[in-house]
């Protein structure tokens, strides 16, 4: 599985590029508040094992009210150094590799709003 390139960001953590990306639209589950906001991140170059970031919020564009976060690259880099300390791979080939991040967790700073 990989991730599509149009609308996908790069960003480097060390000395290693990345792509990353945040589904624009809410899935179903994501617009009633079911399932949480997630981002996705990959190799830049070598796409054997995307990481699957959920986050303790709601989809910005949730149908509910709820509280979100917008995901900035200081957030995307953070769950990629905490994914590498706990195994993730990237450029061995599986299955996604899931990481769900507590509101601890998240870098300082991270700006919080009522998604509407």
């Amino acid at each position: 599985m990989s991730l599509v390139k149009k609308g996908s960001r790069r960003i480097a953590v060390g000395e290693t590029l990345y792509r990353w990306t945040v589904r624009k639209r809410p899935t179903y589950c994501q617009g009633n508040g079911w399932t949480p906001l997630t981002f996705a991140v990959e190799h830049y170059e070598q796409q054997d094992s995307v990481l699957v970031v959920s986050l303790p919020c709601v989809h910005p564009r949730s149908w509910l009210l709820g509280r979100s976060t917008t995901v900035r690259p200081a957030l995307v880099a953070s769950a990629i150094r905490t994914a590498l300390a706990s195994g993730w791979t990237p450029l061995q080939p599986g299955p996604a590799f899931r990481l769900s991040l507590k509101e601890e967790e998240l870098p300082e700073g991270t700006a919080w709003f009522t998604a509407t």
